[in-house]
């Protein structure tokens, strides 16, 4: 097997979540050993460093098998293997990492379980005979394996959350494209849907590890997930049409300063327009803004991306755009008369659109 890449501690605690997932050979073997009512210590990584931290037990070079993994763990030493899970190399292994590395546990597996996948960088399991559970060891972190069905009952919570911050973007976005459409659009427009996509995108990364952690039991929840999600790529185009362009910052840089932020740096929508290029204070932004238009022309069915790159260099604005004539929007490269008439008729159908959502909403209100 080619030699891995040094991993970040997160990759390899969503390697280890997806090593050890339902539909995965290992968490046969964990369920085996479980309903056994055995422990096991079970580490992962690389195997020369791996056998210079233990020491004794038995060396072996043996195809993992769930049937094997679980004879092997009736032994009390802890067993070796590779960083995929897929070879077991020494059984009955006894470990022995440095004493000063911090632990939490207070039984004597988990001690040796935390302190070892610190010194050695590796995953550890550590399966408890007396609780029935599963501790997962990555690095420095330390994470408790949760069943399927309370893994399922927490997905279906969290993504009932998430339609809810969802649902608050989308009319978030519609206000702002209505605003967009009228070309009367503010800072506090804009800041406002950005820090609404941004809380949607930090539960969106507390659901992944959880559907990692289901895997083939996950399929249905992950489905669900990316249904819901689909407006929060569309609001990521928000700051490709407003921030400022400056030395060294782009949409990108944009989106990760904005991602940095503290939940109560967040609720400050001074702190997001200091990051698009604009100052703190919303105020001093007292004169309307114009969008470049990628989102809304995005949102125009079979506009290819570089023919909406072309569009916004071309003529500089969504505002421009809408009141181009055809033959302006024909003299742009890659649209003939046809896409001319596609992008001029599907802009006048979003406002439409628009129009009749914001009747509806209106009279729900009233």
């Amino acid at each position: 097997m080619a030699k891995r890449k040094k991993q970040s501690e997160d990759d390899a605690f969503k390697e280890a979540l997806e090593m050890v997932a339902p539909g995965e050979a290992l968490h046969d073997a964990i369920n085996a050993i479980l309903q056994s009512q055995m422990g096991a210590l079970l580490c992962f990584g690389d195997v020369k460093r791996l056998s210079r931290l233990s020491e004794g037990g038995v060396k072996l070079d043996a195809a993992m098998t769930p049937q094997l993994l679980y004879e092997l763990s009736k032994m009390d030493g802890a067993l070796i293997l590779n960083e995929d899970g897929t070879h077991i190399h020494y059984a009955n292994r006894f470990l022995k990492p440095a004493d000063h590395y911090p632990t939490i546990e207070t039984g004597t597996r988990h001690r040796a379980a935390q302190r070892f996948a610190n010194h050695a960088k590796c995953v550890v399991l550590a399966l408890s005979q007396r609780r029935s559970s599963v501790t997962l060891y990555c690095h420095t972190r330390r994470y408790e394996l949760e069943r399927v069905q309370v893994l399922v009952n927490k997905g279906v919570q969290m993504l009932q959350t998430l339609d809810k911050y969802v649902e608050t973007l989308r009319k978030t976005m519609n206000e702002l494209t209505v605003r967009e459409l009228g070309d009367i659009v503010t800072i506090f427009d804009v800041c406002r849907v950005l820090q609404r996509a941004e809380m949607v995108d930090r539960i969106r990364q507390e659901v992944d590890p959880l559907l990692l952690e289901l895997g083939d039991e996950g399929r249905l929840l992950e489905l669900q997930l990316q249904e819901t999600l689909l407006p929060l790529k569309d609001a990521q185009l928000v700051v490709r049409d407003y921030y400022k362009e400056r030395a060294g910052v782009n949409p990108d840089v944009v989106h990760e300063r904005i991602a940095l932020l503290t939940q109560e740096e967040l609720l400050s929508l001074g702190n997001i327009s200091q990051h698009l290029g604009y100052g703190p204070n919303l105020r001093s932004v007292d004169s309307y803004m114009t969008p470049r238009g990628y989102r809304i022309l995005h949102s125009i069915n079979r506009l290819p991306p570089q023919l909406i790159d072309n569009l916004v260099e071309k003529l500089g604005s969504l505002h421009a755009i809408m009141n181009a004539t055809r033959e302006q929007l024909v003299d742009v490269e890659g649209v003939g008369d046809v896409m001319a008439e596609r992008i001029r008729g599907g802009l006048n159908l979003l406002a439409n659109q628009m129009t009749v959502t914001t009747g509806a909403d209106h009279g729900t209100r009233t």
